[in-house]
């Protein structure tokens, strides 16, 4: 069995560096290896006897690093604040990366600025102005462009060439070039003038210089990378937000008192005290107290959900009200929010298939530019014979043909759809899940639970002709409160709510399979089926009750009957009931382009009942189907030519949702169901299902349209280099707009709603 890690690899510059770690770990023996940019981490799966140490030292010789997952700290009871500063310490790193980019950065660009506008505008020019240039264009070129040159050497002793090679030849190559022609040709003359031309130079080459170039190039990609920087910790963001949400310690309840721990050391059966405005510390049972939590930060929910001893919770959720104590049923990487952060983070580290061939493609591209710029610079010194062209046209086409856009179009619009995602309540499996939104035509709804509450509730009350509803309500709620089947609690529960509290019962007593009799308020009062009550009454059924009895039956809700002192006084009707926006759901998916099918084990009345309410065709109900048979029902859809998603929530839908092209549970239901499942709605509403397959679909077309523009742009860019229709440095500001457009773009996924 395969055992796997997660590796964070460090050293990548572009997407041909994540490419050849990703080749060199596919090339060990029992390995297979998935790399990220964008996440700079590596999903590495393998074979007993392949050590985490060897995948390491793998990277390494690579010329890249890369370090084992950091194990879990012992529990002790740190000092307080100590989880904060651990918290801020783990952010540490990438924002110290990113500050000394910025520093990098604005240095380069205060130096290369007066380069650039010296070289550009004749009229600036003054006597020597070139050794000013020289001066200020030096330091840019040695220590602003240094983690180019840096790994360009590193990746050279490896055998290997990236996006930091061709920038680091053409920074290089134009600096070189100026300080021959400055040392040793015409250019370091006293009055020397030369204009600026946004195609390739012509003319004499020891008379000109590329400082600007140089410098210019170098600013405009320190000032990319910086932005990628920035822009690719901003599309992170949701996932360490969603980590983040945990509380960080609890008052555990240990031989009746309170103790504050750290949440890291709460064990299952541990009962813990939360208090309003303090978040649960883990999932749960409430035990004692009740109140109304607020999980919007988990389900997009906005909302606050009554709970109550006995009702479940999730950690991460804010009590707003009352004191709970809540008993922990499941701890670190079991909790809800745990799988949830990992559903994402496993779906920002997957490739859907166009990022794979966009890495194929980076893969081999770096060398094929160096041998088109080397081509460039032989044929069109052998054709034409003008140095200072061939030079020019030469480096930019090094500088132009960075691949950097192909390796971000994928990975940042994932981690940016997928993070949205979870702050709304949508958990998206992977990039291949993308796919399948585009193709689906066809939606199976399961009924129970997903379009209906899955709960019994009373529907009607039909008193009789001499019998008001409030009283029919008050002596059928009364004795129906006093038994546990789930019929009599949807009636005793309705007639609390619209006749307040109920009488008390004497001599209560239950007929197994027909209903209850019992005492109420003096009169002998019999609730149940019609032959419950032809037995203990002997009275008939009048015929406006039998009617409403009739029609309620038609519509597949279930009739009770209810008599006392020796009279049939009204029929009660229960229901499943539609949940509140499953109509408006079904409408939504409607105009995404899908046909919406019902599919229940409950008869065909029931079924038709609940279709007609909620907008699905009769002709695409499946009713009394068996829950082993769900499967069968999706695959003859497929066998129609149909793309199915399947929404349920039930281990009897696990089957179908794996079975179907896009399964979707409802994220209130089962493990089975949800781990099944492509995509998961955190919440118990239909609506969420349409919006999901939206943001799937808006995501999938950003990677579309990033891909095409990296490929595009490349395609484009070359040509015009390779004719000598690119100045290097309008070359450099190209390329990296192009990476910089790429991020900006995935990042517009951040407002979808």
């Amino acid at each position: 069995m395969q055992a796997q890690v997660e590796l964070a690899i460090g050293g990548m510059t572009c997407a041909s560096c994540a490419a050849r770690v990703e080749k060199k770990l596919n090339r060990m023996e029992g390995v297979t290896a998935t790399v990220n940019y964008a996440t700079e981490k590596a999903r590495v799966a393998y074979e007993p006897g392949v050590e985490i140490a060897d995948l390491i030292a793998t990277v390494e010789r690579t010329g890249y690093t890369a370090r084992e997952p950091q194990p879990e700290p012992e529990p002790t009871s740190p000092a307080p604040g100590a989880h904060e500063e651990k918290e801020a310490g783990a952010q540490e790193g990438p924002d110290g990366a990113l500050a000394s980019l910025r520093q990098r950065l604005t240095v380069s660009a205060v130096l290369a600025a007066p380069v650039v506008a010296l070289s550009m505008i004749p009229v600036l020019q003054f006597d020597n102005w070139q050794w000013l240039c020289l001066t200020l264009a030096a330091p840019v070129v040695v220590w602003g462009a240094y983690p180019f040159h840096r790994a360009a050497w590193t990746n050279l002793r490896h055998g290997a060439a990236t996006m930091d090679t061709l920038v680091s030849l053409g920074t290089l190559a134009a600096f070189g070039w100026s300080l021959w022609a400055l040392f040793f040709g015409h250019a370091g003359m006293p009055g020397m003038r030369h204009g600026f031309d946004l195609t390739a130079r012509h003319g004499d080459g020891s008379s000109a210089i590329y400082l600007e170039a140089a410098a210019g190039v170098t600013a405009f990609l320190l000032l990319g990378r910086y932005l990628e920087a920035r822009s690719k910790r901003k599309a992170g963001a949701a996932l360490r937000a969603l980590m983040d949400l945990g509380a960080k310690d609890v008052a555990v309840l240990r031989d009746g008192r309170e103790t504050r721990i750290p949440v890291d050391r709460l064990a299952v059966g541990d009962r813990f005290v939360v208090r309003p405005g303090e978040k649960i510390a883990t999932d749960g049972t409430v035990v004692e107290g009740s109140s109304a939590v607020d999980a919007s930060m988990l389900t997009g929910e906005s909302v606050p959900v009554d709970v109550a001893p006995g009702d479940a919770v999730t950690g991460a959720t804010v009590n707003t009200a009352g004191r709970l104590v809540v008993e922990a049923t499941r701890i670190g990487a079991d909790t809800r929010l745990a799988r949830m952060a990992q559903l994402v983070e496993d779906a920002q580290s997957g490739k859907a298939e166009a990022q794979r061939l966009a890495d194929r493609i980076s893969a081999v591209f770096v060398p094929v530019v160096l041998v088109i710029a080397l081509a460039t610079l032989v044929v069109r010194l052998l054709v034409t014979g003008d140095a200072t062209a061939a030079f020019t046209a030469a480096v930019a086409v090094l500088i132009i043909a960075c691949p950097c856009a192909l390796g971000l179009a994928t990975p940042t619009a994932l981690m940016v759809g997928t993070g949205r995602g979870a702050q709304l309540g949508i958990l998206i499996k992977g990039p291949e899940v993308l796919e399948s939104t585009r193709r689906v035509d066809t939606v199976v709804l399961d009924k129970t639970g997903t379009v209906t509450t899955g709960r019994m509730s009373l529907y009607e009350a039909v008193p009789a002709a001499d019998t008001d509803e409030k009283t029919l309500l008050r002596l059928a709620g009364a004795l129906e409160h006093a038994s546990e089947h789930p019929v009599a609690r949807a009636i005793a529960e309705g007639a609390q709510k619209r006749v307040g509290e109920l009488p008390a019962v004497e001599r209560f007593e239950s007929a197994a399979g027909l209903g209850v009799r019992g005492t109420v308020d003096g009169h002998e009062v019999v609730v149940g089926r019609e032959r419950l009550l032809t037995a203990t009454e002997g009275s008939a059924l009048p015929a406006e009750l039998a009617d409403a009895r009739d029609r309620a039956e038609a519509a597949g809700r279930t009739a009770v009957l209810v008599a006392w002192d020796g009279r049939v006084r009204g029929v009660l009707s229960v229901a499943d009931t539609v949940k509140d926006g499953s109509t408006e759901a079904v409408a939504r998916l409607r105009s995404l382009g899908l046909t919406p099918v019902l599919l229940t084990g409950d008869n065909k009345a029931v079924a038709a009942s609940v279709a007609r309410e909620v907008g699905i065709d009769a002709d695409q109900v499946f009713a009394e189907v068996m829950p082993e048979d769900k499967v069968a029902v999706v695959q003859r859809l497929q066998e129609q030519g149909r793309s199915v998603a399947m929404v349920g929530d039930g281990v009897n839908d696990a089957a179908a949702l794996a079975r179907a092209d896009l399964g979707l549970a409802i994220g209130t239901g089962t493990d089975a169901a949800i781990e099944a499942a492509d995509l998961t709605l955190a919440r118990g509403d239909i609506r969420v299902a349409a919006d999901a397959i939206r943001l799937a679909r808006r995501t999938l077309g950003t990677i579309k349209g990033n891909l095409f523009w990296a490929f595009g742009y490349n395609v484009a860019a070359i040509p015009l280099a390779v004719a000598g229709l690119l100045d290097p440095m309008i070359a450099g500001a190209a390329m990296a707009f192009s990476s910089v457009f790429v991020v900006t773009n995935s990042l517009r996924l951040r407002s979808f709603t």
